[in-house]
């Protein structure tokens, strides 16, 4: 494996700061914290081919571990909830200017399945084809749509912000 290095950390750290700010989102302050963050990713991504949290435990099948490339399926959820994602990379803009510390972030992730990926069915979803209307078709988190630009995301609420447009949380819908 090759070596991470620190001219390919500052490169990701100033992608990750360019892609937060664009998407809406504040990094963790603490800039030594986030670049270990980049390192690891970077780790991940020459192991594994793709970047990874580096604070969980990858399968090494990109498609079992779809919903933690960062960022991750649980990042916004977090934010909502706790005010930082799982690895603490992305803090909401009170902990972002020091209002609030970081809480600790519970695991989102369903337990891994021998055999199966941790994301294949979360507990509560079953499969079913809503186009059709055939029966069975549940979901556990309801379906919000931006009315500007048609961003779907399912989660209890929608975002603060689309990441797509940058609309504000007003501007989606219930769409399941």
């Amino acid at each position: 494996m090759a070596e991470v290095t620190d001219d390919a950390v500052d490169a990701l750290y100033r992608q990750l700061l360019r892609d937060a700010d664009q998407g809406g989102y504040r990094l963790n302050p603490d800039q030594a914290f986030v670049r270990g963050l980049a390192r690891g990713l970077l780790v991940n991504k020459a192991r594994y081919g793709y970047i990874s949290c580096p604070c969980r435990l990858s399968t090494g099948r990109k498609a079992d571990d779809l919903d933690i490339i960062c960022p991750c399926d649980y990042r916004d959820s977090d934010l909502a909830e706790y005010g930082a994602c799982y690895c603490a990379l992305y803090v909401s803009e009170d902990i972002y200017k020091g209002l609030k510390k970081p809480a600790p972030v519970p695991e989102r992730r369903p337990p891994m399945v021998p055999g199966g990926n941790a994301a294949a069915k979360p507990a509560g979803t079953t499969v079913g084809a809503p186009a059709t209307g055939q029966a069975g078709f549940s979901l556990k988190y309801p379906i919000w749509r931006c009315k500007v630009c048609g961003y779907l995301c399912a989660r209890d609420e929608p975002p603060g912000l689309c990441p797509v447009c940058k609309a504000g949380k007003d501007r989606f819908e219930r769409f399941i």
